[in-house]
């Protein structure tokens, strides 16, 4: 598939590595521009974009900045996207380490990725948000592997989850579909899920032990 990642961090870079590792056509962008992934691209043979350019032709586009600096992604994102495109959205919400108080989440209840979609103007799937970067490139398992991670999945769009959970599942992880992106909530920081490196099993009893309630680490 043609994929674009928007942020070349720890998640972007790492996913950057594994997709073009099993053949898919990547390109990532990142705030500071092109001219910074030079290693990144002699690496994976990824092609580097600028933000406006990640989309272009996409199958899957990966959303993968943090959350402040949703609303100042360019206008036109998903531009020349593939018809029927996914999006990936990976962000969490930090508001005493990162981002901020966010009125629309706090007080107005949305969940973060809702909040990351009314900005984007698009569906989006979320996933990998509660994973560990580096448990990207170490712990991907083949199929029935006992010790196979379990990645939850998020989105209203099934057509789009249904994408997503097969390239986790290429990655080399299972998923377990976590509902809508209303009910994201129970796999934001701080729920029984996030960070929880189990199979798909702990991952749904983790899911329907979270609560709705944000706790006050991480509330602005």
């Amino acid at each position: 598939m043609k994929i674009g990642i928007i942020g070349a961090g720890n998640i972007g870079g790492n996913l950057t590595r594994r997709l073009t590792a099993l053949g898919h056509q990547v390109s990532v962008a990142n705030s500071r521009g092109p001219q910074t992934l030079t290693d990144l691209v002699e690496e994976t043979g990824a092609t580097a974009v600028t933000v406006s350019e990640a989309a272009r032709g996409a199958e899957v586009v990966v959303v993968t900045v943090p959350l402040k600096n949703v609303p100042d992604l360019p206008s036109g994102l998903f531009d020349g996207a593939a018809e029927g495109f996914a999006v990936i959205d990976t962000g969490n919400y930090y508001p005493r380490q990162r981002d901020g108080r966010i009125a629309a989440i706090e007080d107005e209840g949305l969940t973060e990725s809702r909040w990351t979609e009314h900005h984007l103007g698009h569906p989006v799937i979320k996933a990998f948000n509660g994973t560990y970067a580096a448990d990207i490139l170490d712990r991907p398992r083949p199929a029935g592997d006992p010790d196979r991670m379990a990645i939850p999945v998020a989105g209203d769009d099934e057509s789009a989850k249904k994408t997503v959970r097969a390239l986790v599942d290429e990655l080399g992880f299972d998923t377990v579909d976590a509902g809508g992106i209303d009910d994201s909530w129970r796999q934001q920081p701080d729920t029984p899920v996030y960070g929880l490196r189990a199979g798909v099993e702990a991952v749904t009893r983790a899911l329907a032990e979270a609560s709705p309630v944000r706790t006050e680490e991480f509330r602005g």
